[in-house]
């Protein structure tokens, strides 16, 4: 039996760019979004249309250069806002408006300064709108993770009937626990009449960092897509990473889902990104961190040595990383001395190695981490025989 199929809708240059000093201009982005349609993800919300002129550039010439996803605008529930969007995608193979309203109580009350009642048909009143210019609509129900699961159904109901066929479920503030989300996604699967014509769709933030966790659950109990930045890059703690979300459905097959991620792209895709938008990548970030398959504790090295396995669920190959990392520091043991010295031309014998590993120790309790040529200079300073290491 095939995978169940897990859309990829990618926000890197929506929502990923709303983070202070992240701005990319026009031709930064047409390079991110080529590199998205190219690593293979299903959707690429290109922008804001109506925030800027220029992102309403942007997202036009988004739209004109990709040639495989839905190019996908984000609008209020504002006729205007829908307009100037339509006319943003209207070159797109597959274009999608993307539209909405905040449902929980917190943004009636204090946002909208309204009632539930008058929500629904605004949010309906949107989609019919957007549905008057693009088949393909998705509507979100912002802070949809502190709205009450009964009056979400609801408007997720009425919304299916007005003509969306994606209802995203943010867990805007990244407050929910990820059986929490998981819930209310299987109770929105069991109680919304017609949930069969729309598709589900996860967009979870990290301020606790729970947005992998939740978008995962929401995908076991349902939704089959997740709303996802390169390097879990946007506003505030961030948003769900797409490279993480992609992996582990990738290294969990039980779960039965996947994704038409091409992940041997990843690594290069995350650099991209951090170099263009002057965002680095915390080392220790899982999958495309530098530190992800990089060892330096001896246990670990040894490990690893002896089958990479030991130590990693992930072949770094699978993400595009060329190898796993042996770092030297004083923490290493003889394995991983052996192994690195061997990769600059030295054959160690176990005695000569037990009398150069002495003197690694002494110098790499005054270093950081033991480079290449500093293997050299430990084993010439080392009381071993050279010409025997040939």
């Amino acid at each position: 039996m095939g995978k169940d199929r897990v859309h990829i809708f990618d926000t890197t240059l929506r929502d990923g760019e709303q983070v202070p000093g992240c701005k990319l201009d026009t031709t930064q982005k047409l390079v991110i979004a080529k590199r998205l349609d190219e690593l293979g993800v299903d959707i690429i919300e290109a922008g804001f249309p109506i925030s800027s002129p220029g992102d309403f550039n942007s997202v036009s010439e988004i739209a004109k250069l990709v040639k495989n996803a839905t190019v996908c605008g984000l609008t209020r529930s504002v006729k205007k806002d829908i307009e100037v969007a339509a006319d943003a995608i209207r070159h797109a193979k597959r274009p999608r408006i993307h539209t909405g309203i905040g449902t929980s109580d917190s943004h009636i009350n204090f946002k909208f300064k309204s009632n539930r009642d008058d929500i629904l048909e605004r949010a309906v009143a949107a989609v019919s709108y957007a549905k008057s210019f693009v088949e393909d609509v998705e509507f979100y129900a912002e802070d949809a993770g502190r709205t009450d699961n009964e009056y979400l159904a609801r408007v997720c109901e009425a919304v299916i009937k007005a003509g969306a066929t994606v209802l995203n479920i943010p867990d805007t503030t990244g407050y929910c626990l990820p059986e929490e989300y998981g819930a209310k996604m299987k109770y929105l699967k069991e109680n919304v009449k017609g949930i069969e014509k729309a598709i589900l769709s996860c967009h979870c933030h990290n301020d606790l960092g729970l947005a992998t966790a939740n978008s995962i659950a929401g995908v076991i109990n349902g939704a089959r897509q997740i709303e996802c930045t390169i390097n879990g890059i946007g506003e505030r703690a961030g948003n769900t990473s797409l490279e993480e979300v992609v992996m582990i459905m990738r290294q969990h097959p039980d779960l039965n889902l996947d994704t038409n991620i091409n992940s041997k792209l990843l690594n290069d895709t995350s650099q991209m990104v951090s170099e263009k938008m002057g965002m680095p990548v915390q080392p220790n970030k899982a999958i495309v961190g530098s530190n992800a398959f990089a060892h330096s504790s001896g246990i670990h090295q040894d490990g690893v040595i002896k089958n990479r396995e030991t130590y990693e669920i992930i072949d770094p190959a699978d993400v595009g990383v060329s190898e796993s990392s042996i770092v030297l520091t004083a923490r290493s043991g003889r394995a991983a001395l052996a192994y690195r010295a061997k990769n600059v031309g030295y054959e160690l014998t176990k005695l000569q190695l037990d009398k150069v590993y002495e003197n690694f120790l002494r110098f790499a309790d005054q270093k950081k981490e033991v480079v290449d040529s500093d293997i050299h200079k430990i084993i010439e300073t080392s009381d071993v025989n050279l010409a025997s290491l040939a």
